[in-house]
């Protein structure tokens, strides 16, 4: 069988997606949970970066389904002292089922997926975190019943969280508004086969006013990723009006839901009163990255 990568959210298709989304909330509901379908599994974990949630999660899942995990920093293997991707990717594919990778660059995931033979999972790059857009699909069902026509609209820089939201715009009929500053827009050509979907509608503004009226669902992220740390001051003054507070969640919908990916700097894209307030569905969403990467690991390597 052909092995199957996972490193954007367009690696699945429509369908596909709805199993998975399926799958997760039959994990979340304790059905199968005696059920062990990786056993016998090894899942190597290569983290560039630091993780909180992807690798507790990815961790703790694949334990669950009968997996072990092998977590593996670069600067303790090889490749940090000059072995190649491509003789990394070779040798890992003879003992491990599966890789997941979290990378500064996009271009290094999918070199090591073009000499895997096992399937690749993108943890997070820096155009791309599929795994969160899953986990934001599933939150968003729970809360609001369905994702055809929900009006979702996103708040800050236009990152790899907001490039996997277009995807999961187009792939789901999810109506997409991001406000971005001038200059920290989205990738153009994930904007571009957006455009040419049949599902949903992806919009691009500068005002998040305009952005968040009427929402259903409002979402920011950090405006300061990792290894973006020497644009710190440039960006805070950028993002000013961006902010995530009472003031701009007053413009959607009165039953909207916040929604944050995390970590957060509290104060900064987002303020206590939301992310702890009654709108907030910010730790339900991290939960469900557990579930939905549990039934991603199954429909990959089952």
């Amino acid at each position: 069988m052909k092995k199957r990568d996972f490193l954007t959210l367009r690696d699945l298709s429509s369908d596909e997606i709805a199993l998975v989304l399926d799958r997760a909330r039959k994990f979340k509901s304790g059905m199968d949970a005696s059920k062990c379908p990786l056993i016998g599994k090894s899942i190597g974990l290569l983290f560039e970066k630091a993780s909180t949630r992807t690798r507790v999660s990815l961790e703790v899942g694949a334990y669950q389904l009968g997996a072990k995990t092998i977590y593996m920093n670069p600067k303790e293997i090889q490749i940090g002292r000059g072995e190649t991707i491509h003789d990394t990717a070779k040798v890992l594919s003879r003992y491990l089922d599966a890789v997941i990778i979290t990378t500064y660059s996009h271009k290094t995931l999918l070199e090591f997926a073009s000499h895997a033979s096992i399937p690749v999972i993108n943890g997070l790059s820096d155009l791309h975190h599929p795994c969160q857009a899953l986990g934001d699909l599933m939150t968003i069902i729970e809360k609001k019943g369905r994702l055809k026509s929900i009006r979702l609209a996103y708040v800050g820089d236009g990152n790899n969280v907001a490039n996997s939201l277009i995807e999961a715009a187009a792939l789901t009929g999810i109506y997409l508004t991001l406000a971005c500053p001038e200059g920290y827009e989205p990738s153009s050509d994930i904007l571009e086969k957006a455009a040419m979907s049949p599902h949903g509608n992806v919009t691009v503004l500068r005002e998040p006013r305009e952005a968040v009226r009427g929402a259903d669902v409002v979402y920011t992220d950090v405006w300061i990723s990792m290894g973006q740390e020497k644009e710190a001051d440039k960006k805070r003054e950028k993002f000013k009006k961006y902010q995530l507070n009472g003031e701009l969640i007053s413009y959607a919908d009165k039953d909207a839901i916040v929604l944050h990916c995390l970590p957060a700097h509290r104060g900064e894209e987002i303020t206590d009163e939301l992310i702890d307030g009654p709108l907030s569905a910010v730790f339900d969403q991290a939960e469900n990255r557990l579930h939905t990467q549990k039934a991603l690991l199954e429909f990959l390597l089952a």
